[in-house]
């Protein structure tokens, strides 16, 4: 009889055996579909073509509608696309200053993602031109440090911002039907806590009643909420959010004189950080659940608030999507197995956390898309270059398998929340997992995590899996894993060469080898009492999924 957490050294390896236990009897929780949530500074790559092909990707890994949140849906300009920007022209105004609303990008941006059976997180923003308060110069000009600010100022007329707003709703009930809309988010603005908001805290509070309450005329059934701050880990970002959350709770409403405003769901951003360090690339998990875990804790302060939704709407390894590794050398770490596996270990404390604080936690959203025109695998923050599917993209369809419960894991190579919140993963790797079940179905996704990209040698994992019920003698396995040599299109890319302009044929297998695939081909395994026992080995930032039915 095999005894759990016993170090069990394997002939011919220094390496332990890790002890992994799943007790499927033991549940946690709903499994929530967190990870269905995705964003993108740059709306106008939406229709473009390989925009389309992976809104249809994302749309296809999950059995619930992925939401897609994308800044810029209301800035003045003529669609063009570019990093860190794009606009819809959907509001200007004419010779006497009338509003004149243009719905027509909007439609294309929103229709790519209703299409494809995606559902819009709606981020309302950011300031038209003819609206803002200070609107030249207007343009950001990415990466020019002194581009334009006109989009981030505050409204002249608050009221022609509520109209807007309106319209907004009543043309998209017009368009996909109440009961569609009504099951959207409509979320207020980006991170108004820095330079995406140049007004003050209380201007923004004066916005969010003005928009609300111009939400809530047009469809009173649907959902706005707020006000996706930074990380608050940050004293300034936590202060900012406390002072909104009470604002909304206490605070006098701008349009109708009473105390409080709707709130139907709270949003604010978690990133971690990585660096260089002796030459090789560093991340910062704890950063990042040090966010989540103050955001939680502030939400806690507002009785009232303690069962909304909280949707982390940006939520990244760290805050530059735009910024390639050329001249970043510290994200390197985006083409790999570093990001797949910092996202697992990051997706499964966030449980914890939630679990920790009795959170509703909803979302966990992926701050990455594609940029057009740009070289293959340059180390911006994307889930696919050029039409080739990245291995972060395969945690995604990973985590889209899951469904059920949440059951109970434990690991004897975890490393454990609050070793993570303290100081991250700089000794022994994360080796840990998280299962769930439904009546016919276990699925258990292990991964072995460190800070530090730096070679390792792969660890042996006994995985039990109890909980099966007696009358299963035998179970089908298929196991699923991302490594260097499966659903990985990067390490192929280099084998190849690492071509900028790959042949039709490199390209179909660059395509083949961005899905998701098995490591082994299925196979029925033998249940004892109860309890399948599997043993395999996981690489240095491998990740695995083991999908068990009977």
């Amino acid at each position: 009889m095999r005894t759990f957490f016993a170090l069990v050294v394997l002939a011919g390896s220094a390496v332990a055996q890790v002890q992994v236990r799943v007790d499927g009897a033991a549940v946690l929780g709903p499994y929530r579909s967190m990870y269905a949530y995705f964003g993108y500074d740059e709306p106008n790559y939406t229709y473009a073509p390989n925009g389309k092909k992976l809104i249809g990707e994302l749309a296809a890994l999950s059995p619930v509608p992925v939401e897609v949140r994308a800044h810029h849906l209301l800035v003045t300009g003529d669609g063009t696309a570019a990093l860190k920007w794009g606009s819809t022209n959907a509001y200007t105004e004419d010779a006497q200053g009338k509003p004149v609303y243009d719905w027509t990008i909007v439609d294309r941006i929103l229709d790519t993602y209703v299409q494809a059976h995606a559902r819009p997180f709606v981020e309302i923003g950011f300031m038209p031109k003819a609206l803002s308060t200070n609107p030249d110069p207007y343009e950001v000009e990415w990466p020019k440090k002194d581009g334009g600010k006109g989009w981030s100022y505050p409204p002249k007329d608050y009221g022609k911002w509520a109209e807007l707003v309106r319209q907004w709703v009543l043309h998209e009930v017009a368009r996909y039907g109440k009961a569609e809309v009504e099951t959207w988010s409509w979320e207020l603005w980006n991170e108004p806590d820095i330079s995406y908001w140049r007004g003050t805290p209380e201007e923004y509070n004066k916005l969010y009643d003005y928009t609300a309450d111009a939400v809530k005329r047009a469809l009173p059934g649907t959902h706005v909420g707020g006000p996706g701050t930074t990380g608050p880990g940050s004293a300034k970002a936590a202060a900012f959010l406390k002072q909104f959350l009470e604002h909304c709770a206490r605070g006098t409403n701008a349009v109708t004189g009473k105390t409080g405003t709707p709130l139907d769901f709270i949003t604010y951003h978690a990133k971690g950080s990585p660096k260089i360090v002796d030459g090789h690339v560093q991340m910062g998990l704890n950063k990042e659940m040090v966010d989540v875990r103050n955001g939680l804790q502030i939400i806690n302060e507002f009785p009232a608030y303690r069962a909304l939704p909280i949707v982390l709407s940006e939520a990244d390894p760290e805050g530059c999507a735009a910024c390639s590794a050329r001249t970043y050398p510290q994200n390197l770490y985006r083409n790999g197995l570093m990001y797949p596996s910092y996202t697992a270990a990051a997706y499964s404390n966030m449980f914890k956390l939630a679990d920790q604080y009795h959170s509703n936690l909803a979302g966990m959203l992926t701050w990455a898309f594609e940029f057009e025109g740009q070289p293959y695998f340059d180390g911006f923050r994307t889930l696919a270059t050029n039409g080739v599917d990245k291995p972060v993209l395969n945690f995604f369809r990973m985590a889209g398998m899951m469904k059920g419960d949440r059951v109970k894991v434990e690991s004897s190579g975890g490393a454990g929340l609050d070793r993570i919140l303290a100081s991250s993963v700089r000794e022994a790797a994360d080796i840990d997992a998280m299962a769930t079940r439904t009546d016919r179905e276990m699925a258990v996704m292990v991964w072995n995590y460190h800070d530090d990209e730096l070679a390792a040698a792969a660890a042996p994992v006994h995985l039990a899996v109890q909980g099966i019920p007696q009358s299963a003698s035998r179970v089908l396995v298929q196991h699923y894993r991302i490594d260097d040599e499966h659903s990985n299109a990067y390490t192929v890319w280099k084998q190849m060469g690492s071509p900028q302009k790959p042949t039709p044929e490199q390209y179909t297998r660059l395509e083949a080898a961005g899905q998701l695939q098995l490591l082994s081909s299925p196979e029925w395994r033998a249940v004892e009492r109860g309890v399948l026992n599997l043993e395999f080995t996981l690489p240095r930032h491998a990740v695995s999924l083991l999908r068990v039915t009977w």
